[in-house]
C-alpha cells in the first residue's frame, strides 16, 4: 500500500502545487472517473493553470493511476488493521468492519461505485499493484477463521468467501443509493438511518447465516 495517503494531507495548510493537483484529482476523478474527466477539471478544481499542472503530471491516465490505487488503498487499510487485531474474534471483527465501512462510504459517497467502475477497466493491473488475497492469507483473521472451520464452528471453508459476502452486505446499499431515494422515496436522513441501523443488524446476519449453514451440515 501507499505509504502517505492522500486524504492525509487534506488538512495541511501549507500544500505544495503537486499536493494540491493531488487533492483536486481525486475529487473530480471519484465524481467524474476516468473516461468523462478532464485535465482542465481538475486543474481548475486545483486552482492552478493547465501548463502547471502538465509540468507536475504528464498525462491524465498517470495521474489517475495515481488516484485509484490510492482510493484501493484507502479502502482497504482499515479493513487489514481489523483484520489483523489480535484482540478481537472473529464477531467482534464483523462489527468492527460493518462500523468502520458503513462510516466511511457515508462520508465518501462516491467511492463505491468509483471502484466497481474503473476496477473492471484494469483490474490485473491494479491486483498486481495491491494484492489483496495475499494479503488477506496473512492475517490473523485467516488463522482464527480456519481454526474455527477445523473445530465445526464454521461450515464455509473459504474465508475468502466470507469476506465477500460481509462487504457485499455493506456496500450494495451504498451502490444502490440512487434507487433507493428515487424508486423508494427515500431522503437523505433516512438512508443515513438505515445504515446506521445495518451496523448492528449486519453481525446478525452473519452470525445467522454460519449458525444456519452448521445446522444444516
Amino acid at each position: 500500500m501507499v505509504g502517505t495517503l492522500i486524504r492525509d494531507i487534506e488538512d495541511n495548510a501549507d500544500l505544495s502545487t503537486e499536493q494540491k493537483i493531488l487533492l483536486a484529482a481525486r475529487t473530480v476523478f471519484h465524481k467524474k472517473g476516468f473516461v468523462a474527466t478532464r485535465t482542465r477539471d481538475i486543474a481548475e478544481e486545483s486552482g492552478i493553470n493547465l501548463a502547471l499542472l502538465n509540468y507536475y503530471f504528464r498525462s491524465k491516465a498517470k495521474l489517475f493511476e495515481i488516484v485509484m490505487i490510492d482510493t484501493m488503498a484507502d479502502f482497504l487499510q482499515s479493513l487489514m488493521k481489523n483484520l489483523n487485531d489480535v484482540d478481537t474474534n472473529l464477531a467482534q471483527k464483523v462489527e468492527m468492519i460493518a462500523a468502520h465501512y458503513i462510516d466511511f462510504m457515508s462520508e465518501h459517497p462516491d467511492i463505491p461505485v468509483f471502484l466497481l467502475t474503473e476496477m473492471r477497466n484494469d483490474v490485473a493491473n491494479f491486483a498486481e499493484k495491491l494484492p489483496f488475497r495475499e494479503r488477506i492469507e496473512e492475517t490473523v483473521f485467516m488463522q482464527q477463521y480456519l481454526a474455527e472451520v477445523v473445530q465445526g464452528k464454521v461450515s464455509e471453508p473459504d474465508p475468502l468467501n466470507f469476506l465477500m459476502n460481509l462487504l457485499g452486505l455493506i456496500l450494495v446499499p451504498f451502490l444502490m443509493k440512487p434507487v433507493l431515494l428515487t424508486e423508494h422515496r427515500l431522503d437523505e436522513g433516512q438512508f443515513s438511518k438505515m445504515m446506521q441501523q445495518r451496523k448492528k443488524l449486519i453481525p446478525i446476519w452473519v452470525n445467522a447465516m454460519l449458525e444456519a449453514d452448521i445446522a444444516e451440515g
